[in-house]
């Protein structure tokens, strides 16, 4: 779990960025190989998704009061256990082999964790 200290100056110093940007890139490279007719259907929203949790991860972390940055942490947060439920359609559809969607899986449960950290460290410094 990451302090919020001086160590921290810009938000790819987050571990929630850094790792969530481990999943945009894995997103990225998983959807590449889905069929041509899901471009405008469950690739855009896939990728969609994952970049809305860096994003969200960036537009909290540019934000002045812990209150505010702890309402994008949590729509971060949304937005993964929305690509959950994509990575699991793209599963069952055929769309994804088991193992990378294990490991997709794995890393979306990791940056999950990580947000909850960062979002019950930022709620000490709200209260």
């Amino acid at each position: 779990m990451e302090e919020i200290n001086n160590k921290i100056k810009s938000f790819t110093d987050l571990d929630a960025w850094k790792e969530g940007h481990k999943l945009v890139l894995m997103i990225y490279k998983a959807t590449k190989n889905f069929p041509k007719d899901e471009i405008f259907g469950l690739v855009s929203q896939m990728r969609r998704c994952a970049v809305s949790i860096t994003s969200n991860i960036v537009e909290g972390f540019g934000r002045q009061t812990f209150k505010e940055k702890i309402q994008f942490y949590f729509i971060a947060r949304g937005s993964v256990v929305e690509l959950q439920n994509q990575l699991l359609v793209a599963k069952d559809v055929g769309y994804m082999p088991k193992n990378e969607f294990i490991e997709t899986a794995d890393q979306t449960v990791k940056v999950h964790k990580i947000l909850n950290g960062l979002i019950k460290s930022s709620k000490v410094f709200a209260a």
